[in-house]
């Protein structure tokens, strides 16, 4: 039987703001080493944020990106579970047994590159970092290891509260989601109140306790928190006040938006003279055509609340850094676990059509049209692999070490990297690695030129400094890009190039071979009409 734990979210606020203010030990003495916040969203597209072009309120983020560095270019891996499985073991997806998606519980499994939860022959970043004497906590989406056997503090972590499996309601856990998605609170599981219940605001609300509680009981020690929104992954839920700020504005429609942001990208300096405005997906209709176009708004508005929603309470938790004394000498890294997200959620029958979308009871995506504005200017979505797949904003804000950085840091960051940043910022072995530790960034470390590869249903690519070959899963064509030159991919050069395109597939086909990539068998996940 379930041991069941309740909690109402008026008391949470209250141990939050009571502990946060209380005195700390005579005998507490700094250490030195930074703490390290990893801040994760959850299907943000590239162009969603303010400081990255969007039109939605993101205040607290862009104060953390004028005050510290924006990459032009960070990557992740193209879906959920496989970037999540890069930030914690610091290693392609695959390696680390997340080449595909998290297995269930009852689940049989196949052991190797696509198991399904993380191998525990490879240490996760709070294993490493609570051997280096940091406290480690994590609020918000695990989705890398659904068995108790997996569960984040049997992983390295101090404390947890957050939703072990995938996507979920906002605010309860419905009948259809009980047998495989639920909630934690360290290895409990955890019952969320029936009523008041918003899942952005209680992963701050459990992040900003933990803090509170290790600077009381661990004063003298750094902390790593791991704090990953599910917003704005669908469902769409938001709550009425955020969501009614939009409503008007999106009322222009897909077309006029994306094309808004696009000029917001070159007023900010970051779409320059070498970023085209791909063309409109082929399939997405215009705008004005749209019959329905109430209903698209509101998906729209409901979205942008929920990113405004995850925006307030990033506030809140550099709020309480302040007020504790940790701000100046804490790292952040904020990034998106994939690009914007087109797939429907129609098949899954959660949708009560008496309610709204953003309500209680609802349960609807964003879809394509819309997806297509997230990622601008940037070609396809999550799961594929070029840069609107791939691509994230990237965020590193640090005050004692990271001076404000006009414009975009043309320096290239990938997931895995976050590793073997926090491992060197702790003072920790950091050896054997795939990444690299992202402090060239502020340091006066040489820049060089990296390899990646990705591949995650079928969809390839590698990139070797500027050259980038990418290659659909239903597709049978390479495509081969000079990202120098072409980062929105609209050239494709293989054709000409025939010789460094050979090259690069064979480099690529090395890399699968070395980490079990298997052949994909299947569709266009989830973007069927």
């Amino acid at each position: 039987m379930r041991t069941v734990k309740r909690s109402i979210h008026l008391i949470t606020i209250l141990v939050v703001a009571g502990t946060a203010l209380s005195p700390i030990p005579p005998d507490w003495k700094p250490d030195p080493r930074p703490n390290i916040i990893y801040i994760m969203a959850d299907d943000l597209g590239f162009s969603d944020i303010g400081c990255y072009g969007g039109e939605v309120r993101t205040p607290n983020l862009d104060a953390l990106a004028s005050g510290g560095m924006k990459l032009r270019t960070f990557y992740n891996n193209a879906r959920c579970c496989p970037t999540r499985a890069s930030l914690l073991t610091g290693r392609y997806p695959h390696e680390a047994g997340m080449g595909h998606m998290v297995t269930l519980a009852g689940a049989k499994y196949e052991a190797g590159p696509y198991q399904g939860f993380i191998d525990p022959s490879f240490p996760t970043i709070a294993e490493e970092l609570r051997k280096a004497g940091y406290g480690t906590y994590m609020s918000g989406k695990w989705h890398v290891g659904e068995r108790r056997e997996h569960w984040p503090r049997k992983r390295g972590f101090d404390r947890y509260f957050g939703l072990i499996s995938g996507a979920s309601s906002f605010y309860e856990v419905t009948p259809a989601e009980r047998s495989k998605r639920f909630y934690a609170l360290d290895d409990t599981d955890y019952e969320i109140p029936a009523e008041g219940y918003y899942a952005t605001d209680a992963f701050t609300d459990h992040a900003i306790t933990f803090l509170a509680e290790h600077r009381q009981k661990r004063p003298g020690n750094p902390f790593f928190l791991y704090l990953a929104y599910t917003a704005p992954h669908f469902p769409l839920h938001a709550l009425e006040p955020d969501i009614s700020k939009y409503e008007k504005l999106y009322e222009a429609g897909w077309d006029s938006i994306r094309a808004r942001r696009y000029r917001n990208m070159q007023h900010i300096g970051y779409a320059d003279s070498r970023y085209t405005l791909t063309p409109r997906t082929k399939g997405i209709p215009d705008w004005e055509g749209q019959t329905d176009k109430a209903q698209w708004v509101r998906r729209m508005a409901v979205y942008a609340a929920m990113t405004d929603r995850m925006d307030q309470n990033i506030g809140r938790l550099v709020a309480a850094l302040k007020t504790n004394g940790s701000y100046e000498n804490t790292l952040i890294v904020f990034l998106s676990d994939n690009g914007g997200c087109a797939e429907t959620v129609s098949t899954e029958g959660r949708h009560d059509p008496s309610r709204r979308i953003g309500e209680k009871g609802s349960y609807s995506a964003l879809e394509e049209p819309w997806a297509n504005v997230s990622n601008t200017p940037f070609r396809m979505y999550k799961h594929f692999m070029h840069e609107g797949g791939i691509a994230t904003p990237g965020i590193l804000h640090w005050p004692a070490r990271i001076r404000p950085k006009k414009g975009f840091s043309d320096g290239i960051g990938h997931v895995m990297d976050l590793m073997p940043t926090a491992l060197e910022l702790a003072g920790a072995n950091m050896a054997g690695l795939p990444g690299r530790s992202l402090s060239y960034l502020w340091s006066k470390k040489p820049d060089v030129d990296r390899t990646y590869c990705w591949e995650h249903e079928g969809n390839k690519a590698i990139r070797e400094g500027r050259w980038k070959l990418v290659r659909e899963f239903d597709d049978a064509g390479w495509q081969l890009y000079d990202m120098k030159a072409d980062p929105a991919e609209t050239h494709n050069l293989a054709a000409k190039d025939t010789a460094r395109a050979n090259r690069l597939l064979q480099a690529y086909l090395a890399w699968e071979r070395q980490v079990g990539v298997r052949e994909f068998k299947g569709k266009r996940y989830g973007m069927e009409k």
